[in-house]
Parts: C-alpha cells; sequence; structure tokens
C-alpha cells in the first residue's frame, strides 16, 4: 500500500513538472513571436505549438481504457498449484483509440495472505491493432493462497515529460497447495480396518449413507430411485446417484500446530506436507480420512470421502499456520467425545507420547488407536525406523524428510 501511494505521488510530481517546461516553453516562444516578430520566432512557435499538441493530446492515447486479461495453466483436476513450483503468467493487453503508443510499462504485485509480495515490472510494444502481452515466471512459491493486486501500465511520451497510466483490476487469486508424496498403500492402516478387532463391524464398515457423494454411469440393475435424472438430461447419457460410504473405523489426522513444538518452519510445513499426503492417499484408497488441526484456534473436518470433502481439508491445510502456544488435549477429548470407541487417530507432531501423556491416557481409556507421525529435524538420531512404544498397538512413525513418508509407512513409493 505504501508503495503505491509513493508511486503515485511521483506520478503527480512528474506530471507537474512537465506540465510547468511546456507552459513555460509555450509562453517563451510566444511572446518570442509577439515582440520579435520574423520568419525565425514564428516557425520556433509553430514547433513548440506542434509538439505542446502532441503532448497535451497523449492525455488521450486510451492507456486510462485499457482491457485485459491473465492466463495461467493450471491442471483443472488440482483445486491450485503445488508448493516450491514457479507458476507461468501471461498478459494479455488491448487497448483502444489509435494515437501512437511507443511502448508500455506493465507493473504487477503478487501478495500472498501472509502479507509476502513479489513484484514485476516488463514492457511490450503494442502492434498495429494496439494488442500486446507480456510473459513471466514466478519465483519458487511456498504453501498459501495469492492474489493479485491491480495491474498498472503505463506509458511515456518520446521526450519523457509526460506519464499516463492505466489499471487492470481483475481479482485474480489461486492456492499454492502444501507438497505431497504419493503413499501406495499403508500396512499398519490397512491391517487394523481388515482386522479382527473390527471384523464384527465389517457389515457396516461400507455401508451407504444418503449423503450424495457424485454421479457415475448408470450399472445395469440400478434402481430407478438411483437414477439421477438432472445429470441424465445434461449429459445425454444414464447416470446414476454414488452415495457415500461410511468406513469403520472412523480416522482421524490430528495436526500439532504448537509454535514451540517446532521452533523450525521447515518442521512445520514437514507435518502440513506430511497430513496432506495422508488426505490424499485416503482419497485414492476410499478411506474416509478427518481432520483434527489444533492451534490458536481448531479445525475439525468429520471423516469423509469424495473431491469436496478433500479440498476442504486441503484448503484448510493450505492457508494454515504454526500458531498454537499450548496443548491439543482438550481440543482432542472435545471431538474424540462425538467419535465411537476404537477410532484410529493418526498424530502427526514433533512431540513424542512422554510430552502429552494426558491425552495418551484418555485415548487409551477410549479405546482409541493411535499412531504418530514424529517429525523431527535430520540429525536428531535415536529412532530411524518405524516403532511400537510403550504399548502394542501404538506405532511411531519418525520422518524428517517428506520422500520417506511412503517407506516409513510400509509401502512403496508410487
Amino acid at each position: 500500500m505504501d508503495s503505491r501511494i509513493s508511486l503515485d505521488a511521483a506520478s503527480r510530481k512528474r506530471r507537474r513538472t512537465g506540465s510547468w517546461i511546456v507552459a513555460s516553453c509555450f509562453t517563451g516562444s510566444l511572446l518570442f513571436a509577439l515582440f520579435q516578430g520574423g520568419k525565425l520566432a514564428y516557425m520556433l512557435f509553430m514547433i513548440v505549438f506542434l509538439l505542446t499538441l502532441y503532448l497535451m493530446l497523449g492525455r488521450w492515447s486510451g492507456i486510462a481504457s485499457i482491457r485485459g486479461k491473465r492466463l495461467m495453466e493450471k491442471d483443472q483436476r488440482m483445486p491450485g498449484f503445488p508448493a516450491g513450483t514457479s507458476i507461468p503468467v501471461c498478459l494479455q493487453f488491448e487497448i483502444p483509440g489509435i494515437w501512437p503508443l511507443p511502448y508500455v510499462i506493465v507493473k504487477e504485485r503478487l501478495i500472498s495472505h501472509r502479507g509476502d509480495a513479489h513484484q514485476f515490472e516488463l514492457t511490450f510494444v503494442p502492434d498495429w491493432k494496439r494488442r500486446g502481452a507480456v510473459s513471466y515466471l514466478t519465483p519458487l512459491l511456498r504453501r498459501g493462497f495469492y492474489r493479485f493486486a491491480e495491474t498498472v501500465c503505463s506509458t511515456e511520451d518520446v521526450f519523457g515529460l509526460f506519464e499516463h497510466q492505466g489499471k487492470i483490476d481483475a481479482g485474480d487469486t489461486f492456492a499454492v497447495l502444501p507438497q505431497t508424496v504419493p503413499i501406495r498403500e499403508w500396512n499398519e492402516l490397512m491391517r487394523y480396518i481388515r482386522g479382527s478387532q473390527f471384523h464384527s463391524h465389517t457389515t457396516r464398515s461400507f455401508r451407504e449413507t444418503t449423503q450424495i457423494n457424485g454421479v457415475r454411469e448408470y450399472v445395469y440393475g440400478d434402481r430407478i430411485s438411483r437414477i439421477h435424472w438432472n445429470a441424465t438430461a445434461r449429459t445425454g447419457t444414464w447416470k446414476s446417484k454414488e452415495f457415500e460410504r461410511e468406513t469403520l473405523p472412523r480416522t482421524i489426522i490430528l495436526l500439532d500446530r504448537g509454535r514451540q513444538a517446532y521452533g523450525d518452519s521447515g518442521l512445520f510445513e514437514l507435518a502440513v506436507s506430511a497430513a496432506a499426503s495422508v488426505l490424499e492417499y485416503g482419497r485414492r484408497a476410499d478411506v474416509p480420512i478427518g481432520l483434527l488441526s489444533v492451534g490458536e484456534t481448531s479445525f475439525y473436518l468429520e471423516p469423509g470421502v469424495g473431491d469436496a470433502h478433500y479440498r476442504r481439508a486441503v484448503a484448510h491445510l493450505t492457508g494454515v499456520e504454526c500458531d498454537g502456544d499450548g496443548g491439543w488435549e482438550i481440543a482432542l477429548k472435545r471431538v474424540g467425545e462425538r467419535l465411537p470407541r476404537g477410532s484410529f487417530f493418526v498424530i502427526v507432531s514433533p512431540r513424542t507420547p512422554g510430552e502429552w501423556p494426558e491425552a495418551a491416557r484418555w485415548l487409551s481409556s477410549r479405546q482409541m488407536i493411535y499412531c504418530q507421525l514424529w517429525i523431527r529435524p535430520e540429525a536428531a538420531g535415536a529412532v530411524s525406523q518405524p516403532a511400537r512404544l510403550g504399548r502394542q498397538d501404538y506405532w511411531v512413525y519418525p520422518l524428517s524428510r517428506l520422500e520417506e513418508l511412503p517407506g516409513v509407512l510400509g509401502g512403496r513409493q508410487a
């Protein structure tokens, strides 16, 4: 905001200076022609007059009414761009009018939800149709939500005395999603879901609910009540409703956002990426997974499946910050009371169970099964492989780099 005000002030000062120069030259040449007379005086006055006319008419160059659009290539299947990548941006412009323009300077500002700003300045020469385009690559962007501020387009006369501006505010926004790594399988989780201790729930573990999760192709034998008539009319082919399936046990990712627990912002980014990777695994494996994120404020999303559910969870992880000052035991109990006994918790935290004994006792008393993705620095040493700690059904998965996640969960990278 301050830079924008300073730019406007500089532009006004420059305009005033140019106006004084032009007015002085015009007045001087006019007085010279009136009092001196002669061909030389009148020729000088005509030259100054034409130049003044050219400079004044530059205000109607059309730059103030410039139109444009911003193009960004994105995978339409994803709700945003992956973190750690440069994004190609193309700006296309069209300038109304007929007054010649020597060149156009384009200034862009990209602002994140944290307040960080990236500035870009480019130049193009309009073609005979008064159109032009510029392209650039953003720097490597970190996770977060981004928006473009007003795009300022400016041009000058050939003498550099006057600057004329136009602005475009398309209001474009986009998200840079947490980095993820593909997990082909998670042996312990699948063994837990299919295990004998939940065998009695098997008939209910994939029971359909009345919640519509999406649309699929019609299969011979589907009941008439399952037909999605709107989708059938829109596509011209038979479509059936796909209902959300209720899976037991309920699986919850608990993301610890304690500020003091991490100490290093890189470790927190690793925790967010690990949580996002497990969510992605649940989406592909059709395993309903919820999210409990505890920090300055808590966020809870019930376990579910489908793209809409996944987008809600990832949207939270995209903008989440390491802002917690206390523990997460109270939020865990508040959510846990709404879940059936035997639910499965995936705790993503740099703290060991010895640092949250009260929560561990409460989970055990409720017969909750839990494991931990233990976020730790690479040089921490000690445990480097998955291990059971304390109790037989508690597994800890040490994680120092995101690339290690498929291996420590017992699967292979996809």
